[in-house]
């Protein structure tokens, strides 16, 4: 199994297009397509960007129609579900943008935009054991003993990290630093916290390096365990940016 893993996209269009051609994909159909190998997303796809739905309709069309990618959802990707299927959320920590982009649309491209991403989104796994479970993709990481379990805690960690219930002085929920205690054997690979070089611990790597803030789109090669990345084109939002001691 040959897999490119591609970081947080955050509507980053542009950027995502750039890097799949720099690892040799073909968008001849449309789509990102390679002859022996295939993408997979860690989540968070939309909101703060500029195309959202962009990002939506080639995922869309990869992971539902094609059968040519993977797909785990973030926590972005959870409170735009919510907000299409009807459920009442604050548009607010960037889902505005998403909101912004599908409010501009007629009615039935608001419609198709809308089963696309629900389709996707109640097709997906919480996170996805591949490579005969040697590989793990986890938006916000996976500790090791729950893997193989999909409960309300498992759902919570994986979504969201290993949040203490306390706030951080910006409004963002405070995480533990799990990798730090991750044991396991299947190699876990994740974004969710914005670093500014992938960084690896133990048997993890966190590939969100902030594009949508100004840093990088990172793809992660399995299993050459090369990195690629290409620069944003967002201006530097260096605050943003998670700092390990």
């Amino acid at each position: 199994m040959k897999l490119d893993i591609i970081g947080d996209i955050h509507g980053c269009f542009q950027e995502f297009e750039e890097l799949t051609m720099k690892l040799g994909y073909s968008w001849e159909s449309g789509i990102p397509l390679h002859n022996d190998r295939k993408l997979a997303f860690v989540g968070d796809l939309t909101d703060r960007g500029p195309e959202s739905l962009r990002v939506i309709e080639v995922v869309y069309q990869l992971v539902v129609q094609a059968n040519k990618a993977f797909y785990v959802p973030g926590n972005h990707c959870n409170k735009l579900y919510r907000y299409l299927i009807g459920n009442k959320v604050q548009t607010t920590h960037g889902l505005e943008t998403t909101v912004a982009e599908y409010e501009a649309l007629n009615k039935d491209d608001q419609q198709s935009i809308q089963n696309q991403f629900i389709e996707l989104y109640d097709g997906a796994s919480l996170y996805k054991q591949l490579d005969k479970g040697k590989l793990v993709i986890a938006h916000a990481g996976i500790r090791e003993d729950y893997i193989g379990r999909t409960d309300k805690k498992v759902k919570t960690f994986v979504l969201y990290g290993d949040i203490t219930g306390k706030k951080n002085p910006d409004g963002t929920p405070e995480r533990r630093d799990w990798a730090k205690q991750y044991k396991g054997s299947a190699l876990i690979v994740y974004g969710h916290t914005p670093v500014k070089e992938p960084r690896r611990v133990n048997n993890t790597i966190n590939i969100d390096t902030g594009c949508v803030f100004g840093g990088r789109l990172t793809a992660f090669r399995y299993p050459e365990m090369d990195i690629v990345q290409v620069p944003s084109s967002i201006p530097l939002v260096a605050e943003k940016f998670r700092e390990f001691g």
